[in-house]
């Protein structure tokens, strides 16, 4: 019989190896580590619920690079879980989606595999390989652009451009930092593409957690004007959400673990 410890050490060792080596096949992972399919296939769906791969059909995939301390990375991935459920219920079938790049975004991915006949526009390589092995199928469209390795995304005017081009009913993008007065921020002065999806969409919405309210940077990438909806989660303290809501930005706190 199955300890519950033997069981959490082979889904870390899942999360490690396809971590290391990318989208990984559901019978390559049971050979690996000496199960069945079944019982992989549950360890996966297990895994993407919990905000740790993305479940891809046939297989997982890693979510995008994140910089978490090792004792908060278990907190952390049931928050962007739980924030990626909350933005994902915000879409309905027939919907036109346009999507940022980032471990926020990412972790919406999951949850979009039942939403029939939606378009998704993408600058993450990640969620567009994703999303074109989702059962579901839905229509997908890169941008393009310039590739930036620190966000493993397309970047620059053609990537502008290309979104420029379409109309969406819902931007989803994420947030580096949030200040309170004035918007999402960032370091990177890259923000071009994410105005861009702003600019596009009907509702704008920005997943970010709540810690987030703690890193104000210096380049202001969306102003609260721009922003629908901010999802985050219980963290966000009464003032700052109402402060936010003052804004004229619906403020989502999406619900984790046993809240």
């Amino acid at each position: 019989m199955k300890t519950s410890r033997s069981v959490e050490k082979r889904r870390q060792g899942i999360v490690e190896w396809v971590g290391a080596h990318g989208l990984t096949q559901v019978d390559e992972l049971a050979e690996r580590f000496n199960t069945s399919q079944v019982t992989v296939r549950k360890d996966l769906t297990a895994l993407a619920n919990a905000g740790k791969l993305i479940r891809q059909f046939g297989g997982a995939a890693p979510l995008p690079m994140q910089n978490f301390p090792p004792q908060l990375e278990a907190e952390t991935s049931s928050v962007l879980a739980a924030i990626g459920k909350a933005a994902a219920q915000r879409i309905g079938d027939g919907c036109r989606v346009v999507l940022d790049c980032g471990s926020t975004t990412a972790a919406l991915l999951p949850y979009l595999h039942d939403k029939q006949h939606i378009v998704v526009m993408t600058n993450s390589l990640q969620a567009s390989n994703f999303l074109t092995q989702a059962p579901n199928k839905p229509n997908v469209l890169m941008t393009g652009g310039t590739w930036d390795p620190n966000s493993q995304s397309f970047q620059g005017l053609m990537a502008e451009k290309m979104v420029a081009e379409y109309s969406f009913d819902i931007a989803i993008v994420g947030a580096a930092g949030i200040d309170v007065d004035r918007g999402t921020t960032t370091f990177n002065e890259l923000t071009g593409v994410t105005n861009a999806m702003a600019d596009a969409a009907s509702e704008v919405v920005v997943v970010a957690a709540s810690n987030k309210l703690k890193h104000k940077m210096p380049n202001l990438e969306l102003g609260w004007k721009k922003i629908s909806t901010l999802v985050t989660d219980s963290g966000i303290g009464y003032q700052d959400k109402i402060q936010i809501e003052q804004q004229g930005v619906s403020v989502v706190v999406a619900a984790f673990g046993g809240e």
